[in-house]
């Protein structure tokens, strides 16, 4: 049976009613907003259940209780939870559900916790978890309960809090919730001497560090707005006693925050939102439409002019949030890629701010991380997808492909490569998005005929699925991110749009009666163990996909 090929007009329809779709999504300020399609999180839930027991446990025993109720109503049926309720049981949110329910209702929520604790043990307890850091933090909830002992918590080298290149490159965006729980191991976990001094004397240099980044954010009591990490650093602190003001204000964080249903978000995403679907409209023909005015407003109004003390970050940059948030190179890199589509110069000061800050935050190595240079963080970085989309953004803004920061990063990108031709992502399900990404880039370069990128273009073709759309190219369920981003990259390296008819067919097939797209939970909150949705990153990519199409065939 023959597939029949889009039809150029069938692609207008698409790309104008998903247009649309995306349109309805967008504030007043410029922000694609899909707050609530991300908001309930049993992670920030625990942290705050946690800080709130060690900071406050009776002024605020309504929260509390609330709290409780909500992770008991939440936790599936199969005994687990997961980051966003719903969804499969993840072993992480499990384990720390489970242990902070032990630590603030023991009685109250006894069943739950065995339960709990089954899945874990079916899963393979905390070992079986595929990420270190993960363990790492579930180890501290289950010492909270005493299911591990003080003697058996590793412990967190405080001393490191005397060399601020040191800690940042040990700890990358990390800093605040292992110097806090760090402070407080110091005063619950037995120490010989020499460790006890050596806790002692990097104990104001690790509450200046956390105040630092607190204080970047206006202290409005959290820390990243994010219930989880301002969590993990209140208990840190409550346990510690120590920084009784930080404390307080996160305390009433906590009760101005938590929702009526007893539940906290992990905080608020209104750039990495806004990005994808401002791209997403660009390359579908909607750069000079006047309502991406307003995002490009947002944009240059969200840069960063103050460098992030606590991180060493140069200021230039932008976060996945607001104002004063978390540096990130994934965020600056694709606004910034964004800017360069934008009609007009208004933004022209902006993007050299970020094309500065993208320079000074490429590692020696060639690659980009998060947001701290040569950071040894394995869940920060160096990232393939993260360093192709600085490279997109070096592209984008008008360097040239023989730029010595380019080529470096090319050359650090054909050493990473996998045997089988695909790419790994810290932020994205793997391996169909980062490949296709790196594709992509490599074409842009100029290239699209050297040897990783046929090796990329080869692992793509052969992951595709037979109705022609992609998941992550190992077996799981296609998705309209993966899908969209494949399609893009082939289209880039100058791959025909007879070859990818199936999948754009598929996309087609996908669309909501609104227009849009569905959204999966491709986007990597912990790697390997929590993911996410992220809406507008499938609308975005769904027309990135169509448009270029639509270019190709005419």
């Amino acid at each position: 049976m023959t597939t029949v090929q889009p039809e150029p007009d069938a692609l207008d329809q698409a790309i104008r009613e998903g247009a649309e779709a995306l349109f309805r999504a967008q504030r007043a300020d410029g922000v694609f907003d899909y707050c609530e399609d991300n908001l309930t999180s049993t992670l920030g839930t625990v942290g705050a259940l946690s800080a709130l027991h060690y900071a406050d446990p009776q002024g605020s025993a309504d929260l509390i209780e609330a709290g409780a109720g909500w992770l008991r109503r939440t936790q599936n049926a199969d005994g687990g939870w997961a980051m966003v309720p719903g969804l499969d049981s993840e072993a992480g949110p499990t384990a720390v559900s489970s242990a902070v329910l032990h630590l603030v209702d023991p009685e109250g929520s006894a069943a739950a916790v065995r339960s709990g604790q089954r899945w874990m043990a079916d899963f393979g307890g905390l070992d079986a978890i595929p990420h270190p850091e993960v363990v790492s933090w579930c180890r501290q909830y289950y010492g909270f309960v005493g299911w591990l002992s003080q003697e058996e918590m590793h412990r967190f080298p405080l001393e490191v809090a005397l060399v601020p290149s040191l800690y940042r490159k040990l700890f990358d965006l990390r800093i605040p919730m292992a110097f806090a729980l760090g402070l407080a191991q110091a005063k619950h976990k037995p120490l010989n001497p020499f460790h006890r001094l050596l806790a002692k004397l990097g104990e104001a240099n690790a509450v200046k560090a956390i105040r630092q980044v607190h204080e970047h954010e206006g202290s409005t009591g959290a820390w990243c707005e994010n219930a989880w990490v301002t969590g993990l650093v209140c208990t840190g602190l409550a346990r510690a006693e120590l920084a009784p003001d930080l404390v307080d204000a996160a305390v009433k964080w906590f009760r101005t925050t938590m929702d009526p249903d007893g539940w906290w978000q992990t905080g608020p995403l209104d750039a990495a939102w806004t990005m994808y679907a401002a791209r997403g409209l660009a390359e579908a023909g909607y750069a000079d439409d006047p309502r991406l005015a307003a995002s490009t407003e947002l944009f240059v109004r969200l840069q960063q002019h103050r460098p992030f003390l606590a991180f060493g970050c140069p200021p230039g940059y932008w976060g996945w949030a607001g104002t004063a948030g978390w540096p990130s190179t994934l965020e600056t890199s694709e606004i910034l890629s964004v800017l360069c589509r934008m009609p007009g110069d208004a933004q022209a000061k902006s993007i050299g701010l970020g094309v500065d800050w993208l320079t000074r935050l490429q590692d020696s190595r060639g690659s980009w991380g998060l947001c701290v240079r040569n950071t040894k963080v394995a869940n920060s970085g160096p990232c393939p997808m993260t360093t192709v989309q600085a490279v997109d953004a070096l592209l984008d803004s008008g360097i040239p492909a023989d730029d010595s920061r380019v080529r470096r990063a090319l050359r650090w990108l054909a050493e990473a490569q996998l045997p089988d031709g695909s790419f790994e992502s810290v932020w994205y399900r793997h391996h169909t998005m980062a490949t296709a990404a790196v594709l992509e880039t490599f074409s842009k370069a100029g290239r699209a005929d050297e040897e990783p990128a046929r090796r990329a273009t080869a692992w793509l073709e052969q992951a595709r699925n037979a109705d022609g759309s992609w998941g992550d190219g190992h077996g799981a369920p296609a998705t309209v991110e993966e899908t969209g981003w494949a399609i893009s990259g082939l289209l880039a390296a100058g791959t025909s749009p007879e070859s990818v008819r199936d999948g754009l067919n598929w996309l087609l097939d996908q669309r909501e009666p609104g227009g849009g797209w569905p959204s999966e939970s491709v986007n990597e909150y912990v790697r390997h163990v929590s993911r996410y949705s992220n809406p507008a990153l499938a609308q975005g990519m769904a027309l990135r996909a169509l448009g270029r199409s639509r270019d190709a065939l005419r």
